[in-house]
């Protein structure tokens, strides 16, 4: 499997495990988010340190999990970017969007910044 959840008391883990968030996972992180939702989590780690590309399709992807947590009162916060992503990113001009953080651990404390829970 591609993915990996892991739900913690005030956020959820979302771990892309491929080198490419393409059209291929990209349907499958989206489920993902629309499931992790549905559950009640509002914060969100998109957790892309094993990803070293990603196209529209999981930009997508990305925007759905960001509305999704941003309607929850949540956030969602994309970790371990790398170099060609986060020109993509940059390019798409979704940096002011989008929450990023080097690690988990960092992408965790964000939450507890801003007092959000679950």
């Amino acid at each position: 499997m591609a993915l990996k959840v892991e739900k913690q008391k005030n956020y959820t883990i979302l771990k892309v495990q491929a080198e490419k968030l393409d059209a291929i996972i990209a349907p499958d992180v989206k489920a993902n988010f629309v499931s992790i939702n549905a559950e009640g989590a509002k914060n969100v780690i998109l957790d892309l340190a094993d990803a070293r590309y990603c196209d529209s399709s999981g930009l997508s992807a990305i925007l759905v999990g960001n509305r999704l947590c941003k309607t929850a009162g949540g956030k969602l916060v994309i970790t371990g970017i790398k170099d060609p992503i986060k020109k993509l990113i940059l390019i798409s001009q979704l940096d002011s969007i989008l929450s990023s953080a080097p690690t988990v651990e960092d992408g965790v404390k964000l939450f507890s910044e801003v007092g959000t829970t679950k």
